[in-house]
């Protein structure tokens, strides 16, 4: 995961509020069931010594549905926020959180966000009909989406039931504009999957028009097409199928990409490209070497020192000491992802019993010199 979107919160200064609430506003007493779970983290984070200024920037963006803004559809919602009240991270969440969070603290704390984003994996989605289609773009966090409707030729669209000399004229016209509005669909996805490399393309809908669309994908995305029969493009059309096999296809995606994570350790390992073990990957994170940190969900309770930035990193003081600086004690997990982001690389989370030799965290690295230790 491109964990860039994280910027921010490591330049602003802290402490952090971090918050990962459920704000589910589906069912008709929803607004006094958020205003009751908004206090209770309010009052959380006053009780830990959260300034008013802070407590009421997460008051106000969790309020957000009640006072009718466009988050209605939100089940789940993660916010940090700076010691000056400045929201420095708000994300949708998957769902409801697994894990839910209110927390007043030197560091963010970042690990149940992660686990609970979605659009982990970009993808667009394609609702389609005879005249056309709605186009979305879902990317990764950080990333903005994108939404295109496409509207074709609707005159004499319908074949005609019967008989009589306009009856093959009118069916040929018709397949013609299906084909034709198909063709401009096609070329938005093309276009779309050129400028954004999607992982997958789901395309649902009418029948027919599926299959003519499907027939007309270029060679960019044919292989990425995944076709639904539930869904639809009319109003009224319900889209929790949709949702929902959106979902499936993101986990699918996601565990493959956290197995290949894996397996890359083992592999790159094997030619001094992998490191496991924190005080390994802490050396690599100090020189740069990391292109992508594979961190357990369920880490440790450990801590590292760090120094006046992030990449001054330590796992004790002589490390500090031969870094010519003091540290500060910080959770392991923060600690590493902050110089993670601060070092441009990428993030896996994946669950603790897919890690080599039980370790909280490894790394695939970008270079090997003759310090570096091999993961295997």
């Amino acid at each position: 995961m491109d964990v860039s979107f994280l910027e921010p919160v490591f330049s602003a200064s802290g402490p952090y509020a971090t918050v990962c609430a459920d704000v589910t506003h589906t069912t008709e007493s929803a607004d006094t069931e958020v205003e009751l779970r908004v206090r209770a983290i309010a009052e959380k984070l006053t009780e830990q010594g959260a300034p008013e200024a802070v407590v009421e920037a997460v008051r106000s963006r969790l309020l957000e549905a009640n006072a009718g803004g466009d988050v209605a559809t939100l089940r789940g919602r993660a916010l940090v926020v700076a010691a000056d009240g400045a929201v420095v991270l708000d994300q949708p969440l998957i769902d409801t959180p697994r894990q839910e969070v209110a927390e007043w603290s030197p560091s963010p704390d970042l690990l149940p966000v992660l686990r609970q984003l979605p659009g982990r994996v970009p993808h667009v989605v394609v609702l389609t009909d005879r005249v056309g289609a709605d186009i979305t773009y879902v990317g990764m966090p950080g990333q903005e989406g994108e939404e295109q409707q496409v509207e074709g030729d609707s005159f004499q669209i319908r074949k005609f039931p019967g008989g009589g000399w306009a009856h093959h004229r009118y069916q040929h016209n018709a397949e013609n504009k299906w084909v034709h509005n198909a063709d401009e669909v096609a070329s938005h996805i093309t276009s779309m999957v050129r400028r954004l490399s999607p992982r997958f393309v789901l395309v649902a809908g009418d029948v027919r028009a599926r299959q003519i669309l499907t027939d007309r994908a270029s060679d960019l995305w044919r292989d990425l097409v995944v076709s639904m029969d539930e869904g639809g493009r009319a109003a009224g059309a319900d889209r929790e199928p949709v949702d929902r096999r959106v979902a499936e296809l993101v986990a699918e995606h996601e565990g493959h990409e956290e197995r290949d994570a894996v397996e890359k350790i083992a592999s790159a390992g094997a030619h001094g490209l992998a490191v496991t073990g924190t005080p390994a990957v802490v050396e690599a994170l100090r020189k740069g070497q990391i292109e992508t940190l594979v961190l357990a969900g369920q880490p440790d309770e450990g801590t590292l020192l760090v120094g006046n930035s992030p990449l001054e990193l330590g796992v004790d003081q002589h490390d500090m000491d031969a870094l010519g600086t003091h540290g500060t004690v910080v959770p392991a997990d923060r600690a590493l992802l902050a110089a993670t982001v601060a070092s441009s690389a990428g993030v896996v989370v994946v669950p603790r019993a897919a890690m080599p030799d039980d370790v909280p965290v490894a790394a695939i690295l970008r270079y090997t010199d003759e310090s570096t230790p091999s993961a295997q």
